[in-house]
């Protein structure tokens, strides 16, 4: 009943996201990330919404995938950082697998506090969703960004949507900059379980 409640206040509560707090959001992912594109931005804001983009079936395939791609990646390729919040508000975190490759946080433990991430609570529906990026987007218009491809990522992102999908990629130039590599954690999960295994 708790989580039910907390997924409930979530979805009320992203709702009501000011302009200020969005413009606060997309200027510092774009600083941060100045390859970033739309596709990149809204990727952030639906992880902080949504959370992982899929419930977790099979830990076997979840763990393979895991071991994959940290054999084929190496730490110096990856962000500096070990961690960052997701979105306006941080609901979830991303994880990088920087944390995995230098021993800070053991793969298992990674991959046990990414299924308790992606499998616990209430998921908010395509719907909720749609409607609080609808304000996201709103905003943004009005920022005057000078992204590359916008009208074109803006589409894309609306024909996911009517679709009743939710889920993308990170944009080709973002992924070519910056080698994204992590994985989507629950805040309070992420605060329990990972974060002190990071702090000095």
């Amino acid at each position: 009943m708790k989580k039910i409640m907390s997924a409930i206040l979530l979805a009320a509560s992203c709702l009501t996201c000011t302009g200020q707090q969005v413009g606060t959001f997309v200027k510092g992912l774009l600083e941060q990330y100045p390859e970033a594109r739309l596709l990149d931005v809204y990727k952030s804001s639906f992880q902080d919404y949504m959370g992982a983009e899929h419930l977790v079936t099979d830990t076997a395939s979840v763990r393979a995938y895991l071991q994959q791609e940290l054999a084929t990646t190496e730490a110096d390729d990856m962000l500096s950082w070990y961690w960052e919040p997701c979105g306006i508000y941080g609901n979830y975190v991303r994880v990088s697998l920087r944390a995995v490759k230098e021993g800070k946080i053991d793969a298992d433990v990674l991959i046990n506090a990414f299924i308790a991430s992606a499998n616990g609570g209430e998921r908010p529906t395509v719907n909720d969703w749609a409607a609080q990026w609808h304000t996201i987007i709103k905003v943004i218009d009005q920022m005057g960004l000078s992204l590359p491809h916008y009208e074109q990522d803006k589409e894309f992102i609306d024909s996911v949507l009517e679709q009743g999908k939710y889920a993308i990629s990170h944009s080709s130039d973002y992924r070519e900059a910056y080698a994204p590599h992590y994985r989507i954690i629950r805040r309070d999960i992420f605060e329990q379980q990972l974060k002190p295994l990071l702090l000095p």
